[in-house]
């Protein structure tokens, strides 16, 4: 049996999709199945609530799970949440655990500064310390972050784009793209102590973010660049936590400083997945974009 975890998130969902686009078995655990009733309507998917902070909550997830994706929001208790995972996993016997991780390799951040790369690193140690095996999936930004429903996405009713990164040149993915490769590792051999980054085909500007947008929209959206101190009252004045608020000054001020991500479609290649263009993943989501209930 493969499991995936953070099932109702927008990477787990992903993944759980995949798998039921296949008719392929997965367990997914929630913490709430009830807030997720949608994942039980999909084919071959069953659900299981389970907490990766409590070991106790989580043996009829782990019963006979050969593959094990351990993702987990990443807030300030994300490295306690994933150890105890891992804890829990070894346990129960669970042989090898895909970790969905965020290094510093993936997007060009210096591991010392950002928090989130220092936090996926000491989990992939951890991990890698566990004496199971393991697979590292790094993802670079999702191209679902630009979507009117993400924090940092698209405002449809001004028809704006508001970033802090300046000329920074991102390679922003779609989700989309990393779950099938994610389900090639879940359910095939020979990715035993791997790591993989994962980006889009392209290193965009912002402005050239909001001309595909636009061509795909057929309305035209503009880049904004705001102050980092903006960035962080805007931020605020959106209920965000504190420790959030930091964790996305953080990374814009990192992006001022690597102002360029590399692409890497290895694991595209690899797993024979194509590679979602910006332009393709706009078109996609086009109504989105316009759309003010969003």
């Amino acid at each position: 049996m493969i499991l995936v975890t953070g099932a109702a998130g927008k990477a787990g969902s992903a993944v759980v999709r995949a798998f039921a686009r296949r008719g392929a078995p997965v367990r997914a655990v929630v913490r709430d199945p009830a807030r997720a009733p949608w994942l039980a309507e999909l084919p071959g998917v069953t659900v299981v609530a389970g907490d990766l902070r409590r070991a106790a909550t989580l043996g009829p997830a782990l019963e006979g799970v050969k593959r094990a994706l351990l993702i987990s929001s990443p807030r300030e208790e994300m490295v306690d949440t994933q150890l105890s995972f891992i804890d829990a996993a070894q346990a129960a016997g669970v042989p090898h655990i895909v970790k969905f991780s965020g290094r510093a390799e993936s997007v060009g951040f210096d591991p010392e500064v950002f928090r989130g790369t220092r936090w996926h690193g000491q989990v992939e140690r951890y991990l890698e310390r566990s004496g199971l095996a393991w697979t590292h999936l790094r993802p670079s930004q999702f191209m679902q972050n630009y979507l009117p429903s993400a924090i940092t996405g698209v405002d449809p009713a001004t028809r704006q784009l508001v970033t802090s990164i300046g000329g920074a040149r991102l390679a922003p993915v779609d989700i989309d793209d990393i779950a099938e490769i994610a389900v090639a590792v879940l359910r095939g051999d020979g990715h035993e102590q791997r790591a993989y980054t994962i980006t889009g085909p392209e290193a965009l500007t912002m402005p050239e973010i909001a001309a595909r947008i636009s061509d795909a929209t057929g309305t035209t959206f503009r880049h904004v660049e705001e102050s980092f101190e903006e960035q962080r009252r805007r931020y605020a004045a959106a209920g965000l936590p504190p420790h959030v608020v930091d964790l996305f000054d953080e990374q814009s001020r990192e992006r001022h400083r690597t102002p360029i991500a590399g692409v890497n479609l290895d694991a595209h290649h690899a797993f024979g997945v194509p590679a979602t263009t910006f332009a393709e993943f706009a078109r996609k989501h086009a109504a989105e974009f316009v759309s003010p209930s969003s």
